[in-house]
């Protein structure tokens, strides 16, 4: 049987003992992502910002678990308003391409983001063997 895996990535430490991801098998799904500095682990001071943060941290939390963005099959995204679902999507573009190839999206509102974030992100992985 195999063992899950807990995946923890520097500068992205959670507050909580939780872990960046979890990976079991073919199977890695991330907690929380947040768009951090990497050098410095604050939040960028503004969406645009943490918006590029947080998909360079999805890839460093992918890299750790062994994924690439090849092997994402679903992201839902928490955003504070709205209105900067064009952050989003400026990057989600640029990690996905090829409109033929990417993984569903859900874009939650979410007033109430943790630590003043701006925009989060979990991630549904599935590995190749």
């Amino acid at each position: 049987m195999t063992k899950r895996r807990s995946i923890e990535v520097p500068g992205l430490e959670h507050v909580h003992p939780i872990p960046n991801a979890c990976r079991l098998g073919p199977f890695l799904m991330t907690g929380g992502i947040y768009g951090k500095d990497p050098a410095t682990g604050q939040l960028a001071p503004d969406v645009a910002g943490q918006c590029k943060f947080m998909f360079v941290n999805v890839k460093r939390v992918l890299e750790a678990g062994g994924a690439t963005p090849e092997d994402v099959i679903k992201m839902t995204v928490w955003i504070k308003d709205k209105n900067d679902r064009k952050y989003v999507n400026e990057e989600w573009l640029a990690m996905f391409p090829d409109e033929h190839s990417r993984p569903t999206r859900h874009t939650f509102k979410d007033e109430d983001q943790p630590y003043g974030a701006l925009v989060s992100c979990e991630v549904m992985a599935v590995v190749p063997a």
